[in-house]
Protein backbone atom coordinates (compact mmCIF):
# COMPACT_ATOMS: atom_id res chain seq x y z
CA UNK A 1 0.00 0.00 0.00
CA UNK A 2 1.57 3.42 -0.91
CA UNK A 3 2.23 5.82 1.98
CA UNK A 4 0.25 8.83 2.76
CA UNK A 5 2.81 10.70 3.74
CA UNK A 6 4.30 11.99 0.10
CA UNK A 7 0.63 12.81 -0.29
CA UNK A 8 0.25 15.16 2.89
CA UNK A 9 4.08 16.26 1.89
CA UNK A 10 2.81 17.75 -1.26
CA UNK A 11 -0.44 18.90 -0.53
CA UNK A 12 1.38 21.20 2.01
CA UNK A 13 3.95 22.40 -0.23
CA UNK A 14 1.12 23.55 -2.76
CA UNK A 15 -1.00 25.20 0.43
CA UNK A 16 1.12 27.29 1.87
CA UNK A 17 -2.19 28.49 4.27
CA UNK A 18 -2.37 25.43 5.15
CA UNK A 19 1.76 24.66 5.97
CA UNK A 20 1.38 28.10 8.49
CA UNK A 21 -2.01 26.06 10.35
CA UNK A 22 0.05 23.26 10.97
CA UNK A 23 3.96 24.74 11.10
CA UNK A 24 4.14 28.64 12.28
CA UNK A 25 4.17 30.13 16.07
CA UNK A 26 0.33 29.73 17.32
CA UNK A 27 0.19 33.04 18.47
CA UNK A 28 0.77 35.50 15.91
CA UNK A 29 -1.10 32.93 13.54
CA UNK A 30 -3.73 33.20 15.78
CA UNK A 31 -4.30 37.29 16.19
CA UNK A 32 -3.48 37.47 12.07
CA UNK A 33 -6.35 35.11 11.42
CA UNK A 34 -8.55 36.14 13.49
CA UNK A 35 -8.54 40.37 13.35
CA UNK A 36 -9.79 40.40 9.70
CA UNK A 37 -12.26 37.26 11.31
CA UNK A 38 -13.21 39.41 14.40
CA UNK A 39 -13.64 42.85 12.26
CA UNK A 40 -16.23 40.74 9.74
CA UNK A 41 -18.14 39.87 12.83
CA UNK A 42 -18.00 43.17 14.60
CA UNK A 43 -19.12 44.77 10.98
CA UNK A 44 -22.02 42.06 10.66
CA UNK A 45 -23.14 42.91 14.04
CA UNK A 46 -22.77 46.43 14.00
CA UNK A 47 -25.17 46.64 11.12
CA UNK A 48 -27.97 45.04 13.42
CA UNK A 49 -27.09 47.05 16.15
CA UNK A 50 -27.78 50.33 13.49
CA UNK A 51 -31.07 49.35 11.70
CA UNK A 52 -31.96 48.94 15.95
CA UNK A 53 -30.90 52.11 16.34
CA UNK A 54 -33.05 53.31 12.95
CA UNK A 55 -36.00 51.29 14.29
CA UNK A 56 -36.33 52.42 17.61
CA UNK A 57 -37.03 55.70 15.89
CA UNK A 58 -40.45 54.43 14.90
CA UNK A 59 -41.22 53.80 18.81
CA UNK A 60 -40.88 51.49 21.92
CA UNK A 61 -43.49 48.96 20.82
CA UNK A 62 -41.39 48.58 17.46
CA UNK A 63 -38.51 47.91 19.51
CA UNK A 64 -39.89 45.60 22.05
CA UNK A 65 -41.28 43.67 18.73
CA UNK A 66 -38.09 43.40 17.32
CA UNK A 67 -36.20 42.44 20.56
CA UNK A 68 -38.00 39.01 20.27
CA UNK A 69 -37.69 38.32 16.45
CA UNK A 70 -33.71 38.65 17.05
CA UNK A 71 -33.28 35.57 19.11
CA UNK A 72 -34.94 33.91 16.88
CA UNK A 73 -32.90 35.67 13.67
CA UNK A 74 -29.44 35.37 15.53
CA UNK A 75 -30.77 31.42 16.05
CA UNK A 76 -30.75 30.81 12.59
CA UNK A 77 -27.41 33.48 11.98
CA UNK A 78 -25.60 30.77 14.63
CA UNK A 79 -27.11 27.71 13.70
CA UNK A 80 -25.86 28.69 10.22
CA UNK A 81 -22.64 30.00 10.82
CA UNK A 82 -21.26 29.06 14.10
CA UNK A 83 -23.09 25.35 13.89
CA UNK A 84 -23.32 24.26 10.43
CA UNK A 85 -20.67 26.61 9.05
CA UNK A 86 -18.14 25.16 11.85
CA UNK A 87 -19.32 21.49 10.87
CA UNK A 88 -18.46 22.45 7.39
CA UNK A 89 -15.12 24.59 8.46
CA UNK A 90 -14.22 21.79 10.69
CA UNK A 91 -14.73 19.05 7.63
CA UNK A 92 -12.12 21.00 5.28
CA UNK A 93 -9.96 21.87 7.67
CA UNK A 94 -9.51 18.24 8.92
CA UNK A 95 -9.67 16.92 5.16
CA UNK A 96 -6.71 19.41 4.25
CA UNK A 97 -4.46 18.30 7.26
CA UNK A 98 -5.15 14.84 7.02
CA UNK A 99 -4.09 14.71 2.92
CA UNK A 100 -7.47 13.88 1.66
CA UNK A 101 -7.92 15.89 -1.49
CA UNK A 102 -10.77 13.63 -2.63
CA UNK A 103 -13.02 14.98 0.01
CA UNK A 104 -11.64 18.41 0.15
CA UNK A 105 -12.84 18.64 -3.82
CA UNK A 106 -16.36 17.74 -2.79
CA UNK A 107 -17.33 19.39 0.38
CA UNK A 108 -18.58 22.96 -0.99
CA UNK A 109 -20.95 21.55 -3.09
CA UNK A 110 -22.25 19.15 -0.67
CA UNK A 111 -22.24 22.42 2.13
CA UNK A 112 -23.82 24.47 -0.26
CA UNK A 113 -26.82 21.82 -1.22
CA UNK A 114 -27.33 20.71 2.83
CA UNK A 115 -27.77 24.65 3.88
CA UNK A 116 -30.30 25.55 1.64
CA UNK A 117 -32.05 22.54 2.36
CA UNK A 118 -32.14 23.45 5.90
CA UNK A 119 -32.94 27.16 5.01
CA UNK A 120 -36.09 25.97 3.11
CA UNK A 121 -37.26 23.85 5.68
CA UNK A 122 -36.67 26.30 8.96
CA UNK A 123 -38.19 29.10 6.32
CA UNK A 124 -41.44 27.71 5.70
CA UNK A 125 -41.81 26.34 9.28
CA UNK A 126 -40.97 30.03 10.65
CA UNK A 127 -43.39 31.65 8.15
CA UNK A 128 -46.52 28.94 9.11
CA UNK A 129 -46.11 29.57 12.92
CA UNK A 130 -44.46 33.42 13.21
CA UNK A 131 -47.00 34.96 14.86
CA UNK A 132 -48.11 32.68 17.59
CA UNK A 133 -44.10 31.87 18.18
CA UNK A 134 -44.10 36.14 18.90
CA UNK A 135 -46.67 35.92 20.73
CA UNK A 136 -45.11 33.18 23.04
CA UNK A 137 -42.15 35.12 23.09
CA UNK A 138 -43.70 38.11 25.01
CA UNK A 139 -44.92 40.63 22.68
CA UNK A 140 -48.83 41.43 22.46
CA UNK A 141 -50.89 44.21 20.91
CA UNK A 142 -48.39 46.67 18.60
CA UNK A 143 -45.54 45.24 19.41
CA UNK A 144 -46.85 41.66 18.29
CA UNK A 145 -47.82 43.43 14.66
CA UNK A 146 -44.54 45.33 14.32
CA UNK A 147 -42.89 41.74 15.35
CA UNK A 148 -45.02 39.58 12.68
CA UNK A 149 -44.54 42.09 10.37
CA UNK A 150 -41.06 42.59 10.30
CA UNK A 151 -40.28 38.53 10.92
CA UNK A 152 -42.40 37.39 8.01
CA UNK A 153 -40.27 39.66 5.29
CA UNK A 154 -37.26 38.30 7.10
CA UNK A 155 -37.80 34.26 7.10
CA UNK A 156 -39.25 34.46 3.50
CA UNK A 157 -35.13 35.14 2.47
CA UNK A 158 -33.62 33.18 5.16
CA UNK A 159 -32.53 30.53 2.48
CA UNK A 160 -30.07 33.39 1.66
CA UNK A 161 -28.46 33.63 4.59
CA UNK A 162 -27.73 29.70 5.05
CA UNK A 163 -26.38 29.54 1.64
CA UNK A 164 -24.19 32.84 2.53
CA UNK A 165 -22.83 31.45 5.15
CA UNK A 166 -22.35 27.62 4.05
CA UNK A 167 -19.70 29.21 1.32
CA UNK A 168 -18.13 31.67 3.84
CA UNK A 169 -17.47 28.65 6.02
CA UNK A 170 -15.87 26.38 3.05
CA UNK A 171 -13.48 29.71 2.81
CA UNK A 172 -12.70 29.87 6.23
CA UNK A 173 -12.26 26.55 6.45
CA UNK A 174 -9.35 26.72 4.54
CA UNK A 175 -7.80 29.10 6.56
CA UNK A 176 -8.79 32.08 4.17
CA UNK A 177 -10.57 34.56 6.57
CA UNK A 178 -9.74 37.59 4.70
CA UNK A 179 -12.40 36.81 1.49
CA UNK A 180 -15.28 36.18 3.74
CA UNK A 181 -14.36 39.10 6.42
CA UNK A 182 -14.36 41.41 2.55
CA UNK A 183 -17.41 40.47 1.77
CA UNK A 184 -19.43 40.94 4.80
CA UNK A 185 -17.67 44.11 5.57
CA UNK A 186 -18.80 45.43 2.20
CA UNK A 187 -22.33 44.46 3.09
CA UNK A 188 -22.19 46.29 6.47
CA UNK A 189 -21.41 49.24 4.61
CA UNK A 190 -24.50 49.04 1.91
CA UNK A 191 -26.62 48.17 5.07
CA UNK A 192 -25.79 51.27 6.61
CA UNK A 193 -27.46 53.86 4.29
CA UNK A 194 -30.08 51.07 2.80
CA UNK A 195 -32.21 50.66 6.14
CA UNK A 196 -33.32 54.26 6.72
CA UNK A 197 -34.14 54.08 3.23
CA UNK A 198 -36.23 51.10 3.07
CA UNK A 199 -37.31 52.50 6.72
CA UNK A 200 -38.26 55.65 6.67
CA UNK A 201 -38.62 56.37 2.86
CA UNK A 202 -35.74 58.22 1.64
CA UNK A 203 -35.69 59.42 -1.45
CA UNK A 204 -36.81 57.30 -4.17
CA UNK A 205 -37.42 54.30 -2.25
CA UNK A 206 -40.39 53.74 -0.80
CA UNK A 207 -41.25 53.79 3.26
CA UNK A 208 -41.64 50.12 4.39
CA UNK A 209 -41.56 50.60 7.95
CA UNK A 210 -40.52 48.14 10.27
CA UNK A 211 -40.40 46.21 7.23
CA UNK A 212 -37.84 47.94 5.50
CA UNK A 213 -35.13 46.47 7.91
CA UNK A 214 -35.86 43.34 7.11
CA UNK A 215 -35.59 43.67 3.30
CA UNK A 216 -32.46 45.48 3.38
CA UNK A 217 -31.02 42.50 5.37
CA UNK A 218 -32.14 40.16 2.64
CA UNK A 219 -30.44 42.13 -0.17
CA UNK A 220 -27.41 42.15 2.07
CA UNK A 221 -27.69 38.06 2.09
CA UNK A 222 -28.22 38.06 -1.89
CA UNK A 223 -25.48 40.08 -2.23
CA UNK A 224 -22.84 38.02 -0.22
CA UNK A 225 -24.24 34.94 -1.69
CA UNK A 226 -23.17 36.29 -5.09
CA UNK A 227 -19.89 37.20 -4.46
CA UNK A 228 -18.90 34.33 -2.32
CA UNK A 229 -20.22 31.52 -4.60
CA UNK A 230 -18.29 33.11 -7.52
CA UNK A 231 -15.04 33.45 -5.57
CA UNK A 232 -15.71 29.26 -4.76
CA UNK A 233 -16.46 28.62 -8.63
CA UNK A 234 -14.04 29.88 -10.01
CA UNK A 235 -11.06 27.87 -8.92
CA UNK A 236 -9.15 30.39 -6.23
CA UNK A 237 -10.66 28.79 -3.37
CA UNK A 238 -8.60 25.73 -1.59
CA UNK A 239 -11.87 23.47 -1.70
CA UNK A 240 -13.28 24.70 -5.12
CA UNK A 241 -17.13 24.71 -5.69
CA UNK A 242 -17.85 22.66 -8.73
CA UNK A 243 -20.35 20.77 -10.05
CA UNK A 244 -21.01 16.64 -9.41
CA UNK A 245 -23.07 13.94 -8.06
CA UNK A 246 -23.99 14.02 -4.66
CA UNK A 247 -22.77 11.37 -1.96
CA UNK A 248 -23.03 10.87 1.75
CA UNK A 249 -19.05 10.41 3.23
CA UNK A 250 -19.13 14.28 3.00
CA UNK A 251 -22.65 15.16 4.19
CA UNK A 252 -21.51 13.37 6.93
CA UNK A 253 -18.21 14.83 7.25
CA UNK A 254 -20.49 18.32 7.57
CA UNK A 255 -23.02 16.47 10.02
CA UNK A 256 -21.15 14.45 12.32
CA UNK A 257 -19.95 18.07 13.47
CA UNK A 258 -22.57 20.13 12.30
CA UNK A 259 -25.53 18.52 13.15
CA UNK A 260 -24.63 18.26 16.59
CA UNK A 261 -23.20 21.76 17.38
CA UNK A 262 -26.92 23.01 16.15
CA UNK A 263 -27.61 22.09 19.46
CA UNK A 264 -25.42 24.94 21.09
CA UNK A 265 -27.58 27.96 19.24
CA UNK A 266 -30.69 26.00 20.54
CA UNK A 267 -29.48 26.00 23.60
CA UNK A 268 -27.99 30.21 23.93
CA UNK A 269 -31.16 31.65 22.08
CA UNK A 270 -33.45 29.69 24.23
CA UNK A 271 -32.04 30.72 27.22
CA UNK A 272 -32.16 34.55 25.93
CA UNK A 273 -36.18 33.57 24.42
CA UNK A 274 -36.82 32.14 27.83
CA UNK A 275 -35.70 34.97 30.26
CA UNK A 276 -36.66 38.17 27.84
CA UNK A 277 -40.30 35.96 28.10
CA UNK A 278 -40.05 35.63 31.87
CA UNK A 279 -39.06 39.85 32.23
CA UNK A 280 -41.50 40.51 30.34
CA UNK A 281 -44.21 38.72 32.38
CA UNK A 282 -42.63 39.89 35.23
CA UNK A 283 -42.53 43.99 34.50
CA UNK A 284 -43.85 44.66 31.54
CA UNK A 285 -42.98 45.57 27.79
CA UNK A 286 -40.68 48.31 29.06
CA UNK A 287 -38.66 46.56 31.27
CA UNK A 288 -39.05 43.47 28.71
CA UNK A 289 -37.27 45.95 26.16
CA UNK A 290 -34.88 47.01 28.88
CA UNK A 291 -33.72 43.46 29.41
CA UNK A 292 -33.50 42.62 25.92
CA UNK A 293 -31.32 45.82 24.88
CA UNK A 294 -28.47 44.80 27.51
CA UNK A 295 -29.03 41.21 26.85
CA UNK A 296 -28.45 42.38 23.07
CA UNK A 297 -24.44 43.48 24.24
CA UNK A 298 -24.07 39.23 24.87
CA UNK A 299 -25.12 38.96 21.16
CA UNK A 300 -22.45 41.51 20.47
CA UNK A 301 -19.62 39.01 22.60
CA UNK A 302 -21.09 36.09 20.22
CA UNK A 303 -19.40 37.63 16.74
CA UNK A 304 -16.12 38.60 18.62
CA UNK A 305 -15.77 34.90 20.14
CA UNK A 306 -16.33 33.71 16.82
CA UNK A 307 -14.15 36.23 15.24
CA UNK A 308 -11.28 34.34 17.26
CA UNK A 309 -13.21 31.09 16.92
CA UNK A 310 -13.26 30.83 13.46
CA UNK A 311 -9.70 30.78 13.07
CA UNK A 312 -9.44 28.26 15.74
CA UNK A 313 -12.07 25.62 14.20
CA UNK A 314 -9.64 25.91 10.98
CA UNK A 315 -6.57 25.87 12.79
CA UNK A 316 -7.76 23.35 15.58
CA UNK A 317 -8.95 20.70 12.57
CA UNK A 318 -6.40 21.09 10.65
CA UNK A 319 -3.98 20.20 13.38
CA UNK A 320 -6.39 17.21 14.71
CA UNK A 321 -6.23 16.23 11.19
CA UNK A 322 -2.39 16.08 11.06
CA UNK A 323 -2.19 14.33 14.08
CA UNK A 324 -1.06 17.13 16.27
CA UNK A 325 -3.35 17.09 19.49
CA UNK A 326 -0.73 19.00 21.86
CA UNK A 327 -0.50 22.28 19.20
CA UNK A 328 -4.86 21.85 19.04
CA UNK A 329 -5.29 21.96 22.59
CA UNK A 330 -2.40 24.78 22.89
CA UNK A 331 -4.75 26.96 19.99
CA UNK A 332 -7.49 26.06 22.15
CA UNK A 333 -6.51 27.93 25.11
CA UNK A 334 -4.14 30.64 23.67
CA UNK A 335 -7.83 31.64 21.63
CA UNK A 336 -9.44 31.37 24.88
CA UNK A 337 -7.18 33.53 26.91
CA UNK A 338 -7.69 36.46 24.14
CA UNK A 339 -11.55 35.67 24.27
CA UNK A 340 -12.05 36.12 28.01
CA UNK A 341 -9.74 39.33 27.92
CA UNK A 342 -11.91 40.73 25.55
CA UNK A 343 -15.19 39.44 26.94
CA UNK A 344 -14.26 41.11 30.34
CA UNK A 345 -13.41 44.45 28.73
CA UNK A 346 -16.33 44.77 27.55
CA UNK A 347 -18.52 43.69 30.50
CA UNK A 348 -16.65 45.89 33.01
CA UNK A 349 -17.16 49.20 30.59
CA UNK A 350 -20.74 48.17 30.65
CA UNK A 351 -21.15 47.50 34.06
CA UNK A 352 -19.04 50.85 34.55
CA UNK A 353 -21.42 53.34 31.58
CA UNK A 354 -24.41 51.49 30.98
CA UNK A 355 -26.49 54.22 29.53
CA UNK A 356 -23.64 55.11 27.08
CA UNK A 357 -25.15 51.24 25.51
CA UNK A 358 -28.99 51.62 26.70
CA UNK A 359 -29.60 55.02 25.72
CA UNK A 360 -29.00 54.31 21.89
CA UNK A 361 -31.93 52.17 21.56
CA UNK A 362 -34.75 54.28 24.23
CA UNK A 363 -35.16 56.83 26.43
CA UNK A 364 -37.85 55.06 28.84
CA UNK A 365 -37.07 55.06 33.00
CA UNK A 366 -38.40 51.28 33.26
CA UNK A 367 -36.18 50.28 30.13
CA UNK A 368 -33.21 51.83 31.37
CA UNK A 369 -33.36 50.82 34.99
CA UNK A 370 -33.98 47.40 34.00
CA UNK A 371 -30.93 47.27 31.02
CA UNK A 372 -28.95 49.14 34.06
CA UNK A 373 -29.52 46.52 36.29
CA UNK A 374 -28.79 43.31 34.41
CA UNK A 375 -25.30 45.17 32.71
CA UNK A 376 -24.21 46.22 36.25
CA UNK A 377 -25.11 42.54 37.61
CA UNK A 378 -23.95 40.12 34.61
CA UNK A 379 -21.65 42.40 32.54
CA UNK A 380 -18.44 42.13 34.73
CA UNK A 381 -18.70 38.19 34.07
CA UNK A 382 -19.08 38.49 30.38
CA UNK A 383 -15.29 37.21 30.25
CA UNK A 384 -16.48 33.65 31.16
CA UNK A 385 -18.90 33.81 28.65
CA UNK A 386 -16.98 34.83 25.50
CA UNK A 387 -14.21 32.00 26.55
CA UNK A 388 -16.46 29.14 27.15
CA UNK A 389 -17.90 30.07 23.66
CA UNK A 390 -14.49 30.83 21.36
CA UNK A 391 -13.90 26.86 23.60
CA UNK A 392 -16.93 25.74 22.20
CA UNK A 393 -15.56 26.68 18.55
CA UNK A 394 -12.13 24.90 18.96
CA UNK A 395 -14.56 22.00 20.44
CA UNK A 396 -16.31 22.20 16.46
CA UNK A 397 -12.59 21.72 15.25
CA UNK A 398 -11.66 18.48 17.04
CA UNK A 399 -15.02 17.14 16.16
CA UNK A 400 -15.63 16.57 19.70
CA UNK A 401 -18.73 18.90 21.43
CA UNK A 402 -19.70 17.01 24.42
CA UNK A 403 -18.39 19.08 26.61
CA UNK A 404 -19.38 22.55 25.47
CA UNK A 405 -22.78 21.04 24.70
CA UNK A 406 -22.89 20.06 28.47
CA UNK A 407 -21.71 23.34 29.96
CA UNK A 408 -24.27 25.06 27.83
CA UNK A 409 -27.27 23.18 29.25
CA UNK A 410 -26.48 23.57 32.45
CA UNK A 411 -26.55 27.03 32.20
CA UNK A 412 -29.64 27.20 30.43
CA UNK A 413 -30.76 25.02 33.58
CA UNK A 414 -29.84 27.25 35.55
CA UNK A 415 -30.40 30.63 34.77
CA UNK A 416 -33.95 29.86 32.76
CA UNK A 417 -35.28 27.35 35.17
CA UNK A 418 -34.04 28.00 38.37
CA UNK A 419 -33.77 31.59 37.88
CA UNK A 420 -37.25 32.05 36.46
CA UNK A 421 -38.51 30.32 39.97
CA UNK A 422 -36.78 32.26 41.90
CA UNK A 423 -38.35 35.63 40.03
CA UNK A 424 -41.51 34.10 40.66
CA UNK A 425 -40.66 33.45 44.48
CA UNK A 426 -38.90 36.58 45.18
CA UNK A 427 -40.35 39.10 42.56
CA UNK A 428 -36.70 40.42 42.62
CA UNK A 429 -34.98 41.09 38.96
CA UNK A 430 -31.82 41.36 41.14
CA UNK A 431 -31.72 37.71 42.05
CA UNK A 432 -32.86 36.83 38.29
CA UNK A 433 -30.01 38.59 36.97
CA UNK A 434 -27.44 37.72 40.11
CA UNK A 435 -28.45 33.73 38.98
CA UNK A 436 -27.79 34.64 35.55
CA UNK A 437 -24.40 35.13 36.31
CA UNK A 438 -23.65 32.42 38.05
CA UNK A 439 -24.67 30.43 35.27
CA UNK A 440 -22.63 32.46 32.75
CA UNK A 441 -19.47 31.66 35.26
CA UNK A 442 -19.81 27.91 35.25
CA UNK A 443 -19.91 27.78 31.69
CA UNK A 444 -17.08 28.90 30.58
CA UNK A 445 -15.01 27.55 33.99
CA UNK A 446 -16.79 23.94 33.01
CA UNK A 447 -15.63 24.14 28.84
CA UNK A 448 -12.53 25.63 30.33
CA UNK A 449 -11.53 22.72 32.66
CA UNK A 450 -12.34 19.90 29.74
CA UNK A 451 -9.96 21.63 27.15
CA UNK A 452 -7.42 22.16 29.73
CA UNK A 453 -7.53 18.78 31.67
CA UNK A 454 -7.52 16.95 27.86
CA UNK A 455 -11.31 15.25 28.57
CA UNK A 456 -12.39 17.66 25.76
CA UNK A 457 -10.20 15.13 23.08
CA UNK A 458 -11.16 11.87 25.05
CA UNK A 459 -15.34 12.48 24.50
CA UNK A 460 -16.86 9.97 22.04
CA UNK A 461 -17.14 11.65 18.47
CA UNK A 462 -15.36 11.29 15.19
CA UNK A 463 -11.61 10.13 15.54
CA UNK A 464 -8.65 13.35 15.11
CA UNK A 465 -7.17 12.63 12.14
CA UNK A 466 -9.16 9.95 10.56
CA UNK A 467 -9.14 9.77 6.87
CA UNK A 468 -12.52 10.25 5.52
CA UNK A 469 -12.50 8.45 1.97
CA UNK A 470 -15.13 9.27 -0.52
CA UNK A 471 -16.22 7.66 -4.10
CA UNK A 472 -14.65 10.37 -7.14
Amino acid sequence: MTSNAPTADALRAANPRLRTMLEAPVLPTLVRMGWPNMLMMLAQSSTGLVEMWFLAKLGTSVLAGVAVVVPVLMLMQNMSQGAMGGGISSSVARALGAANPALVGQLARHAVVLNVAIGVVFSVALLAFARPLFSALGAHGAALDAATTYGRVLFAGLVLMWAMNALASVIRGTGNMIVPGMVICGGALLLIPLSPCLIFGIGAAPRLGVAGGAWALIVYYAAGTLILGWYCASGRNAAPLARGPLHWAPIRSILTVGGLACLNPLLTNALIAATTAAVGAHAGMAALAGYATGARLEYLLMPVAFGLGAPMVALVGANIGAGQRERATHIALTGGGIAFAIGEAVGIAAALWPHAWLLLFGADAQLLDTGTLYLRIVGPFYGFFALGFSLYFASQGAGRLVWPLGAGALRLALFAGVGTLALAWTSSLAVFFAIGALAMVLYGVCVLWSVASGNWLAARGPRAGRRVESRP
